[in-house]
């Protein structure tokens, strides 16, 4: 499945403020698109990423990778850190990608997902709250504690998931979850750490955002709350 991202070319996608590094990958009659949002010191080449994205890529989404930091911000977020905890401006390109991919050829009338990993999930929860075309979030190991303030404006189905062993970042989903403003579902996947590194854990990860976005990418706008 990796092998359709491998051969896909990287694009530049000029925002309002910035241009970013991406990956689009569009397998043929794409049923919808899923923009990644990576977390802090990741960029569109995380394997993590690029493995749920590949499994999404088969189900029939149109997949986008993209560095939510330019190459100079990068170096210096790593310097000190400036970045990575900037969930308004992480949120803001976020949202600036969702307008982006709302406008291209093959993909302006489709639904839109969003992906977000660690701080990325925040950024991708903000945006979700500002931009109507998301119709669904996928957290993987996410932070939506640093997105609290707009979590009552988060209308979508948003999943949830978390390492079992991960028990820090699970305390801080349970701290918010009665702040989401639409329906939500916590999965936590036992045994797994908070990379999903242990065997099977992150083809789990996979399969729920997999069916997560079959179920509400296509579906009438609005979907059925979780069971």
């Amino acid at each position: 499945m990796l092998e359709a991202l491998e051969a896909t070319p990287s694009v530049t996608i000029p925002l309002p403020s910035v241009r970013l590094a991406a990956t689009l990958s569009r397998p043929p009659s794409p049923r919808g698109s899923v923009i990644f949002a990576h977390g802090s010191g990741s960029s569109r080449f995380s394997p993590r990423n690029r493995f749920v994205a590949a499994v999404l890529h088969e189900a029939g989404f149109a997949t986008l990778l993209a560095d939510l930091l330019t190459p100079r911000e990068e170096a210096l977020d790593v310097r000190t850190g400036q970045f990575r905890f900037d969930i308004a401006l992480l949120g803001q390109r976020v949202a600036e990608l969702v307008d982006w991919v709302a406008t291209q050829p093959g993909l302006a009338d489709l639904p839109i997902g969003l992906f977000g990993a660690s701080t990325g999930a925040a950024a991708a929860l903000r945006a979700a709250a500002e931009r109507p075309p998301v119709r669904a979030v996928v957290s993987r190991g996410g932070r939506p504690d640093l997105a609290a303030e707009v979590l009552p404006r988060v209308r979508v189905p948003v999943l949830l998931i978390v390492g079992g062993s991960d028990l820090p970042v699970l305390t801080l989903h349970q701290q918010v979850l009665h702040r989401f403003g639409g329906p939500h579902q916590l999965v936590v996947i036992p045994g797994a750490s908070h990379l999903f590194e242990e065997p099977g854990a992150l083809e789990q990860v996979a399969t729920l955002a997999r069916d997560w976005f079959l179920r509400y990418l296509t579906a009438p706008a609005g979907g059925q709350p979780p069971a």
